[in-house]
């Protein structure tokens, strides 16, 4: 492939000026696949069996309350954020611990998102690409697709979550909320 073809190729990839209609955030998302470029946060990824985001929004269309599910092994670990969504672009409030700002890709997966996260702390920087779908996992056209976004950014071989594992349930069952992680 001619280098103006693949840097044509990557920009239609890569584009995140689309502006994403927040009520389609709305629900939940199982993580299909995800690569970051920080390889310790890249073994933790490999740790969980599950990943599961909830999206809520408040009365303003901006605001999302976000839940991030990881499931390991009969453990279910619940972490709550707010994010603010402007057009494709997001940003976590995690409390001043870190920065993590991001946006949503472009996919011709009708079911899914892609999400990139740039986080910043005193512990890690990092470029991070997710693949989020409303199923378990996506057909190979779809997952070829992203490879060649991770390939774009140059990230690593992704992750690709076992769809046989169990998800946890969106609300914990009787164990606290952590939301105290730092990154």
């Amino acid at each position: 492939m001619s280098i103006i073809k693949s840097q044509l190729v990557c920009f239609q990839l890569c584009d995140c000026t689309h502006l994403l209609d927040p009520h389609h955030l709305e629900g939940g998302w199982a993580l299909v696949a995800g690569s970051l470029d920080h390889q310790p946060s890249m073994e933790a990824l490999e740790l969980r069996d599950s990943i599961t985001m909830y999206f809520s929004n408040s009365s303003d269309a901006s605001n999302f309350s976000y839940t991030q599910i990881n499931r390991f092994g009969d453990q279910c670990q619940h972490l709550r954020y707010n994010i603010s969504v402007d057009g494709s672009s997001f940003a976590f409030d995690v409390g001043g611990r870190f920065d993590l700002t991001g946006s949503f890709l472009n996919t011709s997966c009708p079911d899914c998102v892609v999400m990139r996260w740039i986080v910043r702390s005193r512990r890690r920087q990092s470029l991070d690409l997710y693949l989020l779908s409303r199923r378990r996992e996506v057909d190979q056209k779809e997952l070829e697709e992203f490879r060649a976004q991770l390939k774009c950014y140059g990230l690593p071989t992704p992750v690709v979550m076992d769809p046989t594992k169990e998800l946890c349930p969106e609300q914990p069952e009787s164990q606290p909320t952590d939301s105290s992680s730092s990154d």
